[in-house]
């Protein structure tokens, strides 16, 4: 008896166990929840089974589920990405040309940012075209993507500047009154700039144009007058004018600039968005070319008016971004307000133009943090009258040339990464742009492109957008199909039937379930939602083979199909086929489900992470890029493990690091011990390694760290992670410096001026001091003691004198003492 009680307990906790177990699977395997073809697909890892009269789950994971889970492989539907690149769109990169007598070094250095073209149709690489010809620099030019959310698909292309590439630069000067000595200066150095440029492409063009600013107050004086000549020899007041169009007569650029006559205003800053605007935007008038790299160099020394300033002048329309230009002048320079920045960054990126801010130096702070704000432009100083203006134009070329940056126009549903090894580094890391290319460089860029999330509006599931380089007028299309549902959910397909034969009538039959109308259950539609439940019924409510509750304890069965419990909050929601999933009851960090919407989503009690992201609350970053050490662009300096995201350094017995990027280590020797003799020998001409014999620039040896030298006292700053190196010599002296890498890896060092020494001890002095000090104590304390003993007799012998005065008395007569004979004188007695 005893027995058979033993094996019906062993038997029950067996069968709870492995109820349990199913719940478990359940709720961690977020396909059991899906009850629909197009809900499974949108769920990574996740197959569908459409076979007809399959039982098992229809949506299931083959890695967890042995491959086919019982269905026919002939019926799973389980997409992969796919890419496909057309021969047409495919050409070969056009490399060097060899064209004599063009310098190498012209193409030496980059810019930070730049514009890309947004043109439909890819860009300039279909059809030749003026001037450009067939020059290809980015390869393939078309893609064909198929994307299923949440899987990466890796997109691999290259970029290389084409020789002798086409130019256009756009002189667009401020001719206000105090603009006339550089107005005089770059007309002689017309001819200086034009040769310069011919020596970088010989396809080169250039055009000028001028500006001043709006025609009313309180910008212009707009007395009768002052409209005809503002200033002694000087011209009508404008807003823009194109003087001279993109041309390759280089030598009438000369004359062109020295008839442009200077005019006035009245306030300080100039109408130069206006100018902008119509020069970036009248593609014809100023005779931009489509295959082309567009500088437009902006010469100025004042400042700039913008969005909301036209209402002084009354002003109200905001300006449209169109071009008004009749007879090369801007005719709504009275009508619209000025650009804003922002509408001057979309056109400058829409049309790849590069602006190049030549300004003054008292205006360059301001031109600089314009250039942060719109994408591709530069800036440099321009000297007060413009005789670098060469230079400076030669060296922002190059400057621009020597940096491949790529962007693209994706929508917010798909996520682009971008991975490259640039020239030939050991391994890519996670960035978007390459600096020091040449003539010829051949880059190969990773783009990591992934399916966020499918777009409500189907059609939205067809994209196209363009992966380019900022400044190149270029482009990489790529046409993307999201793949977001079923072909068996659509009619035509073999799987699709939506005759009144199937579902009993009451529904149409999809990828193998029946999809009811409204108001119907069950797997063949057959109950209604006014009927009841039986117990054969009440086996669709419980997972197979378990006496779990009913729809999990979180629903209602009807039918034999499970109506989950709502929730007060409408966000929350209980789903699956048993109510065994939630969106609410996940890890949490920070007290946000999922670390919040941008890290990952509730899915059936687990949290599904977006690909940059993991752990069980997807808190974890997988990029290892912000552990990477700037020093030596290792992660964690070598010296730890980056867990989400940041730093976990290595304690050893003898060795504690730490720092942001495990870079400190006090018990470590650090390169502060490296570094420290040549700084001394550098800085301070002294040290083991200083020989005062040998020439200045040898007195060294071979030290080239060159610090910089820093007045007061150093401090290292953290934000730029500067670590502080401290040590004594042999006179006790302390020495301060501080070391720390830019982007590119380059030791920057910077060291205190003035060493701090103790000062020097006179210990002969001390001594003679103490026995001065003691000889004059001992002085004082005779002095004092000799006085104290004056003064004591002194006091003594005053009160002798004053005791011995008042005994006076005895020595005289007692006043009542009586002789016992008297003596009288007889008053007759003559002598006689």
């Amino acid at each position: 008896m005893f027995r058979g009680l033993s094996i019906l307990l062993l038997t029950c906790l067996v069968g709870v166990t492995i109820c349990q177990r199913a719940e478990h699977l359940l709720a961690h395997n977020p396909c059991s929840s899906k009850t629909t073809c197009s809900d499974c697909i949108r769920t990574p890892s996740c197959a569908w089974c459409f076979s007809p009269g399959f039982n098992g789950p229809r949506c299931f994971n083959p890695a967890m589920e042995g491959g086919t889970a019982g269905c026919d492989e002939a019926y799973i539907f389980n997409p992969d990405n796919q890419i496909s690149t057309d021969p047409l769109y495919n050409k070969e990169l056009s490399r060097a040309k060899g064209r004599m007598g063009i310098s190498s070094s012209s193409y030496e250095e980059s810019m930070s940012a730049g514009s890309g073209s947004m043109q439909a149709g890819g860009g300039a690489y279909g059809a030749g075209v003026a001037g450009g010809g067939n020059l290809v620099q980015i390869k393939p030019q078309r893609v064909k993507l198929q994307l299923r959310k949440s899987q990466v698909e890796k997109l691999t292309f290259a970029y290389s500047q084409a020789q002798d590439y086409p130019v256009d630069l756009y002189y667009l000067m401020d001719l206000s009154r105090s603009m006339k000595n550089d107005k005089d200066k770059l007309s002689t150095l017309g001819s200086l700039l034009s040769s310069t440029m011919r020596n970088i492409t010989s396809n080169f063009r250039i055009g000028f144009g001028s500006f001043v600013d709006k025609l009313v107050m309180p910008y212009v004086s707009t007395v009768p007058k002052n409209l005809i000549s503002p200033c002694d020899q000087c011209a009508a007041p404008y807003g823009f004018k194109n003087q001279m169009s993109l041309s390759n007569d280089t030598d009438y650029f000369d004359q062109a600039v020295a008839k442009a006559d200077v005019s006035g205003n009245l306030d300080a800053p100039e109408g130069g968005f206006d100018a902008i605007m119509q020069a970036v935007v009248c593609k014809q008038q100023i005779g931009w070319r489509d295959q082309a790299r567009r500088l437009l160099v902006f010469s100025t020394d004042a400042g700039f008016h913008y969005a909301g300033d036209g209402k002084l002048g009354g002003i109200v329309q905001p300006n449209d971004g169109e071009c008004h230009m009749e007879d090369n002048s801007y005719t709504h320079s009275t009508l619209q307000d000025y650009p804003s920045i922002s509408q001057i960054n979309l056109k400058v990126k829409h049309h790849a133009i590069n602006v190049i801010f030549a300004v003054t130096a008292e205006q360059i702070s301001v031109y600089e943090e314009l250039s942060k704000h719109i994408e591709g432009s530069s800036s440099g100083v321009l000297s007060d009258d413009s005789d670098n203006v060469v230079d400076l134009v030669r060296d922002q070329y190059n400057k621009i040339t020597s940096t491949v940056e790529m962007k693209d126009t994706s929508s917010d549903a798909i996520q682009i990464m971008y991975y490259s090894s640039c020239l030939g580094g050991k391994e890519a890391i996670q960035t978007n742009k390459c600096n020091g290319l040449k003539v010829g460089d051949v880059v190969e860029f990773t783009a990591e492109i992934t399916l966020k999330e499918c777009p409500k509006d189907r059609n939205s599931w067809k994209q196209t957008f363009q992966i380019y380089p900022v400044g190149i007028s270029e482009t990489l299309q790529v046409e993307v199909e999201m793949l977001c549902d079923c072909p068996c959910e659509h009619p035509g397909h073999y799987a699709y039937d939506d005759s009144p034969l199937v579902c009993s009538g009451q529904g149409k039959s999809a990828c193998g379930v029946c999809v009811c109308n409204p108001g119907r259950f069950g797997k063949s539609c057959e109950c209604s939602a006014h009927g009841g439940a039986s117990l054969e019924q009440e086996r669709g409510c419980r997972p197979a083979n378990s006496s779990a509750a009913l729809c999990s304890g979180r629903g209602a069965c009807i039918c034999g199909v499970c109506e989950c419990d709502k929730t007060d909050d409408p966000l929350k929601m209980i789903s699956g086929p048993f109510c065994e999933c939630d969106n609410f009851s996940c890890d949490r960090h920070n007290n946000m489900l999922c670390s919040g919407p941008d890290h990952g989503e509730c899915v059936c009690r687990k949290c599904n992470c977006r690909p940059e992201y993991t752990g069980p609350a997807c808190d974890c970053l997988v990029d290892q890029e912000p552990c990477r050490s700037p020093e030596n662009s290792e992660i964690c300096s070598g010296n730890g493990k980056c867990v989400c995201g940041q730093c976990v350094c290595n304690v050893d017995d003898d060795r504690h690091y730490s720092g942001r990027y495990c870079e400190k280590c006090p018990t470590c020797p650090g390169k502060c011990g490296e570094f420290k003799d040549c700084v001394q020998c550098e800085a301070h001409k002294r040290g083991p390694l200083y020989n005062s014999e040998e020439i200045e620039s040898r007195r060294c040896g071979n030290c080239t760290l060159y610090p910089i030298i820093v007045e007061g006292k150093l401090e290292a700053n953290e934000t730029l992670n500067e670590h502080l190196c401290s040590f004594y010599d042999d006179e006790d002296c302390l020495y301060l410096f501080v070391y720390s890498y830019d982007e590119n890896q380059r030791l920057l060092i910077r060291a205190q001026k003035d060493r701090e020494c103790p000062k020097k001890v006179f210990i002969l002095g001390i001594v003679l001091g103490v026995i001065a000090a003691i000889v004059l104590v001992g002085l004082a304390l005779l002095m004092l003691w000799k006085m104290v003993t004056t003064i004591h007799d002194r006091r003594e012998f005053a009160r002798f004198e004053k005791e011995r005065m008042m005994a006076k008395w005895d020595t005289g007569e007692n006043p009542i003492y009586k002789q016992a004979t008297s003596t009288f004188k007889n008053p007759t007695y003559a002598g006689k």
